[in-house]
């Protein structure tokens, strides 16, 4: 039989099959076939069409160009709608499902929704050591120029699909932050358009309160149209140490000492159980030892975490060299570690090598596809938080996890949080160590519930003057949200640039109890 042929009538079996038992049983029982056999190539095809259309539009350099004419059909479409009586918050056109974030928010349907296709890379200025960009560039985008011209970002957040727009109005961290901090902290400046359809640039200096209070407040102040951020010089390998490390405390103490080690450019910690985890360190490097080169970014290389966790069984300590833009995407082929929930051999070396070049699927198509029955099982039986807590507080913050939702691996980060201005600052006047604790699995804690759980941490949190990641799912009541967030800032600026009938409050947006 012809093979094509054969492909085809294999393809109609499976059509007919899903048919037969309905697509959301096989969307829910048999995910992973129709991860493989739909969202993993369409996901081949999205990526190619991007980048493909960056590096034309960058090479013409028309981006600059057509940016101006998007930025004045923004503020028409503001304008208009204010015309119109402004009956209705605001809100960016973009469709829910092609966020990175898992909260599926309904407010779209209700607000007037505001097109935005702005997701070019505007221009490299190397004098400055600044690039400027457009909301819906993502970070994929991004490390694709500016590595192969010699440049990097501070901090550059793990996944590819992640956006400067919802890193800057949510937030965003990496490996480095304990020397740079959060996403915020390494922009200069922010373009709006604001409730008036007037554009307004604001940095440390001009319109200061308004550069402070961007962050955290998910597109509630204006749309961002802009934002300048800094780059540095970039290295071709980052060298990095693995340490096997057992013993709470000494998981505490080891990560706190590497953290407030400025020399350690990159430090990272994966948590395997609450006695267990590999703790890394790593600098930026032009040489490599050739027999300790490891391309990790490779589709047929082992997950990343999958890979660190032999470090730890082996119960040693090891060096290796790893390219950089693999290293900034180390965990993106395997979605941190929440693809071995979907395609459960995906670490296999066979699919691997088969498949492995298809990997991951977009976490947009994912969502797109995954129906109500899915989502209210991902809702009730699993977890997706980052929290954010002083590092003094670490051993607490890992026992309250192990024994509220005991999810592992845990992802911890560090990172220094300055004492500035804005929604998120430290207690006192002084900048102050604070780890991500990132927690992304099926809870294995007995009757776990998911709002009472969540709700255990959210308090914790609040106790200890940290902070939650306003991407995923916070069931916090008002008082409480603005017991964890400082709003005093951004309340004023709520009043000054009226933004109370053209937005809605953040709370409303992004929280559980609040949302319809």
């Amino acid at each position: 039989m012809d093979p094509l042929l054969y492909l085809a009538l294999l393809v109609v079996l499976f059509l007919l099959w899903i048919k037969v038992k309905g697509l959301d049983y096989v969307i829910i029982h048999q995910r992973w076939i129709f991860v493989c056999l739909f969202l993993l190539p369409l996901s081949v095809i999205f990526d190619v069409y991007y980048y493909v259309r960056a590096w034309i539009i960058f090479k013409m350099c028309s981006a600059p160009k057509l940016h101006d004419q998007r930025v004045r059909d923004i503020q028409r479409q503001v304008r208009e709608w204010k015309k119109e009586g402004g009956k209705k918050h605001m809100c960016t056109g973009r469709p829910g499902w092609l966020t990175v974030s898992l909260r599926v928010g309904k407010y779209k349907k209700t607000h007037k929704n505001i097109m935005i296709n702005m997701m070019d890379i505007l221009q490299v200025d190397t004098k400055r050591q600044v690039v400027r960009v457009e909301p819906l560039a993502n970070m994929g985008q991004v490390t694709a120029l500016l590595n192969s011209i010699g440049w990097t970002l501070p901090v550059l957040p793990e996944l590819d699909d992640l956006t400067v727009g919802g890193l800057v109005m949510g937030t965003g961290i990496e490996s480095s932050s304990h020397i740079y901090g959060l996403f915020q902290h390494i922009c200069v400046a922010y373009e709006l358009v604001l409730a008036d359809g007037s554009l307004v640039r604001c940095t440390e200096k001009e319109n200061s309160d308004l550069f402070y209070s961007v962050p955290w407040s998910c597109g509630t102040l204006g749309f961002l149209v802009a934002a300048e951020i800094r780059i540095i010089p970039a290295r071709k390998w980052v060298k990095l140490r693995y340490k096997a490390v057992r013993g709470l405390d000494n998981i505490c103490k080891t990560f706190s000492e590497e953290s407030a080690n400025k020399e350690n450019q990159f430090v990272e910690g994966l948590q395997y159980s609450l006695d267990e985890a590999v703790i890394m360190t790593g600098t930026m490097t032009d040489d490599a030892e050739p027999d300790k080169i490891n391309r990790i970014g490779y589709y047929y290389k082992p997950w990343f975490f999958k890979h660190v966790e032999q470090y730890l069984k082996d119960d040693r300590v090891a060096v290796e060299y790893i390219p950089l833009r693999h290293y900034y995407h180390r965990h993106t082929r395997s979605i941190f570690w929440e693809l071995q929930d979907i395609i459960p051999f995906g670490n296999n070396p066979l699919f691997r090598y088969v498949f492995g070049w298809m990997v991951p699927p977009k976490i947009s198509l994912l969502k797109l596809t995954q129906g109500e029955t899915i989502r209210r099982l991902y809702e009730q039986h699993h977890v997706v938080q980052d929290m954010l807590v002083p590092m003094k507080n670490i051993k607490m913050a890992l026992t309250r996890f192990h024994q509220d939702i005991h999810v592992y691996p845990l992802w911890l980060c560090p990172f220094i949080l300055p004492s500035q201005p804005g929604m998120v600052h430290p207690k006192g006047n002084e900048d102050e160590l604070y780890v991500d604790i990132g927690a992304y699995g099926e809870p294995k804690v007995k009757h776990f519930e998911a709002q009472a759980s969540t709700r255990q941490l959210e308090k914790f949190v609040r106790d200890v003057h940290g902070f939650q990641m306003l991407y995923a799912d916070v069931y916090m009541e008002r008082p409480e949200f603005w017991e964890m967030f400082d709003g005093t800032l951004y309340h004023k600026l709520r009043k000054e640039l009226g933004c109370e009938e053209a937005f809605p409050e953040v709370y409303d947006k992004i929280c559980k109890a609040a949302r319809h």
